[in-house]
């Protein structure tokens, strides 16, 4: 048996992504791992900067790769951002406007263009379209999922077509599959997704990390006590599920709750999300080290991102959808040394574009008429044409009334955010106009501001082109029936 081993991992490593019969001149297509995490923050990263999360194997990516300062994703909601991350488009083109519909069978991705050229592709954990639903889905050999959120302890998951409870922690059991698919013997480049649950909701870290942050002081940050020039519904958001004086995913037990030391709860459920980053990073290590054992690291692209950010106090808020900074940015890393120096690419990327970056890294043909555009260029540091500016859209959900529908654009200095009603009548709530330059932490609406008429006018005309050229014209969306302040469906949480 250890011959056999010894035989397959020189074997792998010399025939590297090749297929039967490659010889030297024969082009080598790269292997594909890609990780997900669900509403994991931008900065939720030592590399990024957070003064105490310690990221060593995260960073490591960084550090032999790139890091995209400015990555986006263009719906800030699980099931919608994932199914742009696989299609390349918009969520009003590929129909997941919510985190209750499936991805569409017959929607073009780019596991499903790998698995036709020949690629072994998998994906295992959190799938998330599709509540009800662990079967396999469309693009991948070997599936293995779970229906709803999953738990962060012994959840049951339909492993390849085998439904059992997988005992443990769901980071180290996931990421245990993935090792034991890669290290299958194969003649053929692959694809793996491993998506987890962490950092999402409701936060549960492992003993190990559970107390790691214990002496870490957090306060409520400064922007929740300065909504003066925000819309009324932020402020209505505030007691409701999605604000900070509500009940915090459960780790505020009674509620609502605005005493100065509430704020433990806070620091609390803060610490817990920390502490679930910790086993991700282990995850990393350990694929890391997996393809360095294969012989597959430098011919593998390895990418790591977040499905969409999260705020964590920020302008009184918890959770995600709107279009703030904490909200719409994600993590995005890539190493893949054939292709990539190190480097810090200050232009923004979007959600979109890894569909076509995966297929162009991959020496494929594009997905045609997508919305997304591949940055192995500039990724290269060759920025010339890239894209100065991108639309934002979230649609209002009856499941969780706390956001209104949402629309907006975002350039490299200025975001330009509305919030249409649903019923072709006039926007209800105050728009919001930032400038990022001097106001990264978007403290100042300047909407009513009469010195910025112009500024506005310019901005709205730019949604309006981006829109249309994106098919998003005539807009649809649900009715705006306003922030309610009764808690979700337990099931759906």
């Amino acid at each position: 048996m250890k011959f056999i081993r010894v035989f397959c991992l020189v074997w792998l490593t010399c025939g590297i992504g090749g297929l039967p019969g490659a010889t030297k001149a024969t082009p080598v297509r790269p292997n594909v791992v890609l990780v997900l995490t669900d509403d994991m923050r931008a900065d939720a990263m030592e590399c990024a900067g957070h003064p105490w999360l310690k990221t060593p194997h995260i960073d490591r990516l960084a550090q032999e790769g790139v890091r995209f300062r400015n990555a986006f994703c263009t719906t800030s909601l699980c099931s919608p951002s994932r199914a742009s991350i696989l299609s390349g488009v918009y969520a009003h083109r590929h129909g997941v406007v919510n985190n209750f519909t499936e991805f569409p069978e017959t929607l073009p991705s780019f596991p499903r263009r790998l698995q036709e050229q020949r690629y072994d592709t998998a994906y295992i954990g959190k799938w998330h379209m599709g509540e009800n639903n662990d079967e396999r889905r469309p693009g991948f050999n070997y599936f293995a999922t779970h229906k709803g959120q999953g738990k962060y302890y012994d959840t049951e998951f339909n492993v390849d077509g085998q439904r059992q409870v997988l005992t443990g922690y769901y980071t180290h059991r996931v990421t245990d599959l993935a090792v034991d698919w890669l290290e299958r013997p194969r003649q053929q480049p692959f694809l793996l997704m491993l998506g987890h649950k962490a950092p999402h909701s409701f936060y549960l870290p492992e003993p190990q990390y559970s107390n790691a942050f214990d002496r870490v002081s957090i306060p409520y940050p400064d922007t929740a006590f300065h909504l003066e020039e925000k819309p009324e519904w932020i402020k209505q958001r505030l007691d409701t599920w999605h604000g900070i004086y509500g009940p915090l995913f459960e780790w505020r037990k009674t509620f609502p709750d605005r005493r100065p030391e509430a704020v433990r709860d806070f620091a609390a459920m803060t610490r817990a999300y920390w502490g679930t980053i910790l086993s991700i990073d282990d995850s990393v290590g350990r694929l890391y080290q997996t393809l360095r054992n294969l012989g597959q690291l430098d011919n593998t692209v390895f990418i790591f991102m977040g499905d969409n950010g999260l705020l964590n106090g920020e302008h009184g808020m918890v959770d995600k959808r709107t279009m703030h900074e904490p909200s719409i940015r994600i993590p995005l890393l890539v190493r893949y040394p054939p292709a990539f120096k190190p480097r810090v690419v200050e232009e923004m990327v979007l959600t979109l574009d890894i569909a076509p970056t995966v297929l162009e890294l991959c020496q494929l043909p594009p997905i045609a008429n997508i919305d997304g555009r591949s940055f192995q260029k500039l990724a290269q540091g060759k920025p010339a044409g890239w894209r100065k500016s991108w639309y934002y859209e979230y649609n209002y959900e009856v499941q969780f009334p706390y956001t209104p529908n949402v629309r907006g654009v975002r350039t490299d200095r200025w975001k330009y955010i509305h919030y249409p009603t649903g019923d072709g009548q006039a926007d209800r709530h105050l728009a919001e106009l930032y400038d990022l330059a001097s106001d990264p932490m978007e403290t100042r609406n300047l909407a009513a501001d009469s010195r910025q008429s112009g500024q506005l006018k310019k901005l709205q005309k730019e949604l309006h082109r981006l829109m249309q050229e994106a098919g998003g014209l005539p807009d649809k969306m649900p009715l705006d029936a306003g922030v309610k302040q009764e808690l979700p469906d337990q099931k759906i949480r």
